[in-house]
């Protein structure tokens, strides 16, 4: 009697050296645009001097950008079938490169505005398709490892931009913060034309342009950012630019969601909003991109108005959360094969709302060394929640929808991330007044103490000693607030589909 031999197993797929090569392209790609969202930040004031620019109108150079990234990036999809993956690549790789090399010339403010719109829509083509590229071109066993460059990217542009255009500013130049685009867009046109197969331009498909979505799209997204980038500095609604965006928004909306019904390719498919799991992601990624961006910008503030930090010394401080999330990337692979999907996030979470905590009270004295334990856990929070997040996106949908769940799951955490500096600049100065005036209520003209600090050091003093008192509670009220809306997303994780323990890789 013999036994029937045990069903042979198919080899594990692995990738070849030409789709690891697209892949380093795809991250490298990712990270110049992520690093050029926040990498002018810190030479702002720099720049605004010598391009004739005041403060409120230098914000455009930040603003600029992230509109035209936040459009560009759902619209990826679409280009990519047109184009074909190669050909768009080279295409914005080649264009971003040229917007750099105006910016860092832009002798105006006019100047430098086209530049950053031209750097935001090409870089932001840059984003989602690197996430696209892991999707379709690594297969299943591997992708967690392309999943974790991505996620670097996610992670390390926001953080460390600030570093780079610090050190770039005080050591050298602002202009070298567009000028260090040129050596690497070389080296990723040369890996984008090496990794990626050529791909013939479908012209046709201009004809079955659904282009109610393509304005929807542009109308909605791009309205939407600019009322949350400039609502605070323009007093929202009382101001008619704010308004008549705000209509624009909501006709670009409604434009969108008859291009889902009028058009038999639409734009992109919102449809996969109504996957139960992919719902669940979206959201999430809004929370998480708001705590990212929110939180990036709350500790150099701070440390700019109280301790009196430099962009430099506020921006090493920025990055250290940047260090777990390093560390933990050769991990990832492992954890993804053996972690629940939805503990990891929730995990992720849950390590937000405790660094959060730990930055809501805060004291006059605080400084650099008081954010380092909360900056190392932040580290870890963004590991596992933007990570996991990441693989949750590639594999809540079928493969022919990656590049449609790419694209809405990256302009969902940029969008979170405007959402993030909205709420930040409109509640700092609402508690900023509040704190203040209950401050100053507590010193009547019948306070012996008052009136012998006021005797003692002038009334100056006591007014700036009020400010601070009251800069250091509002602060300390923001990472208060921003750990509670973190904590209310919590239950959402419960949408989001377990992966199988055995196909944690996969997409679909």
């Amino acid at each position: 009697m013999t036994t029937a031999p045990a069903e042979e197993q198919p080899p594990v797929e692995k990738a070849d050296a030409a789709a690891w090569l697209a892949v380093a392209a795809g991250t490298i790609g990712a990270l110049m645009a992520t690093l050029d969202t926040s990498i002018v930040n810190s030479a702002l004031p720099t720049i605004q001097g010598e391009i004739g620019a005041s403060s409120s109108e230098g914000t455009w150079v930040t603003t600029a950008y992230l509109v035209a990234e936040i459009v560009m990036i759902p619209l990826a999809g679409w280009f990519e079938r047109i184009f074909k993956l190669r050909n768009f690549l080279l295409i914005a790789a080649v264009l971003f490169t040229i917007f750099s090399m105006w910016c860092g010339l832009s002798p105006n403010l006019l100047h430098m505005i086209i530049g950053r719109v031209g750097q935001g829509f090409t870089g932001g083509a840059m984003i989602p398709t690197a996430m696209t590229i892991v999707a379709t071109r690594l297969p299943p066993a591997q992708r967690p490892v392309g999943i974790a460059l991505f996620g670097m990217t996610a992670v390390l542009g926001p953080v460390i931009g600030p570093v780079i255009g610090g050190w770039l500013t005080e050591n050298l130049s602002w202009h070298y913060a567009f000028f260090l685009n040129l050596p690497i867009s070389i080296g990723l046109g040369v890996l984008l034309f090496v990794g990626l197969p050529a791909g013939k331009i479908d012209w046709g498909a201009f004809r079955e342009t659904d282009y109610y979505g393509l304005a929807g799209l542009v109308m909605g997204l791009g309205g939407l950012t600019v009322v949350l980038e400039e609502g605070q500095r323009e007093r929202w609604f009382e101001s008619d630019m704010i308004r008549e965006l705000s209509v624009m928004c909501v006709i670009g909306m409604t434009l969108l969601v008859i291009g889902q019904f009028r058009s038999p390719r639409p734009v992109i498919h919102l449809k996969i909003l109504l996957q139960k799991s992919f719902f669940g992601v979206f959201i999430l990624s809004l929370g998480v991109g708001g705590a990212l961006y929110g939180i990036l910008y709350l500790i150099p503030q701070f440390l700019a108005a109280v301790p009196d930090y430099n962009s430099e010394q506020s921006g090493m401080v920025a990055a250290i959360s940047g260090v777990p999330t390093l560390l933990m990337l050769a991990v990832f692979p492992i954890l993804v094969r053996k972690l629940d999907i939805r503990f990891a996030i929730g995990f992720g979470m849950f390590l937000y709302v405790v660094s959060c905590f730990m930055n809501a009270h805060l004291s006059p004295d605080s400084a650099g060394e008081h954010f380092f334990w909360s900056q190392i856990v932040r580290g870890f929070a963004q590991f596992f929640s933007l990570l996991f997040l990441n693989q949750a996106a590639t594999s809540a949908v079928p493969i022919q929808y990656a590049e449609d769940a790419s694209g809405l799951f990256n302009a969902a955490r940029n969008l979170g991330g405007s959402f993030g500096l909205a709420a930040v600049a409109t509640l700092h100065d609402r508690r900023l007044d509040l704190h203040t005036a209950r401050l100053e209520e507590t010193i009547t003209a019948n306070s012996l103490a008052g009136q012998d600090f006021v005797q003692h050091f002038g009334l100056a003093r006591l007014s700036a000693l009020i400010t601070r008192q009251a800069t250091v509670m509002t602060y300390s009220d923001l990472f208060w607030i921003f750990g509670m809306a973190l904590l209310a997303m919590l239950p959402l994780v419960m949408l989001i589909r377990p992966l199988p323990k055995d196909a944690g890789m996969t997409v679909g």
